[in-house]
């Protein structure tokens, strides 16, 4: 997860999409795309996907509640499951089928609880409310966990993450939302790109 940790979230795609979708990612950088659980049809979208962009791409899904809804997850070859929440029980059971773990925490107690459940990483969510002084305070005390806010994300407000320790981002409907075109996709995912390429260089 650590190449270009930028997580695509892909909410509202539908399997008719994906292709095209998942292609401009994929060619713009990309190396984990998440599709969310309330996207129409979305283990349709995610097995499409990872047929189409190979093992060396982490496809996976988000808005993950239930353990069924992992055991879906790995019957269509996805490989990261990604949580609204701290759910200890859902890390633990993803860790068990060999699933990269990334929920969503919101406080350095669930933080703390998720990690000790084995999480690869932490969603810091919903990062319009948890500063970058909010990331430098965690990564204090966290050592060098993986840190990727996540929710009202722009190019625009990486740098000042990054500064703080952030290791990368969920990125959502800055990136993709349903009706864009392929040509302002691409856009945005370059901007994004950019972005965190030119931050790191600083």
């Amino acid at each position: 997860m650590e190449a270009l940790p930028l997580v695509a979230i892909l909410r509202g795609i539908t399997p008719a999409e994906i292709d095209a979708i998942g292609d401009l990612l994929v060619e713009a950088g990309f190396r984990l795309i998440e599709v969310p659980l309330t996207s129409p049809d979305a283990f349709a979208s995610i097995a499409r996907l990872v047929k189409r962009v190979g093992p060396a791409i982490i496809v996976g899904a988000g808005t993950v509640r239930t353990i069924a809804q992992l055991r879906q997850l790995v019957d269509c070859g996805g490989r990261l499951m990604v949580t609204p929440h701290g759910d200890v029980a859902l890390i633990r059971a993803a860790k068990a089928l060999a699933l990269h773990a990334l929920p969503g925490v919101a406080t350095p107690t669930e933080a703390f609880a998720a990690l000790d459940a084995g999480a690869d990483g932490l969603k810091m969510f919903p990062a319009d409310t948890l500063a970058p002084s909010t990331v430098r305070a965690w990564r204090t005390v966290m050592g060098d966990a993986l840190l990727c806010p996540t929710g009202g994300i722009e190019p625009a407000t990486m740098e000042a993450h990054i500064a703080a320790g952030a290791s990368g981002f969920g990125l959502g409907s800055a990136l993709y939302a349903p009706g864009a075109s392929l040509a302002d996709t691409r856009q945005r995912a370059d901007a994004f790109v950019n972005a965190w390429n030119g931050a790191r260089r600083r």
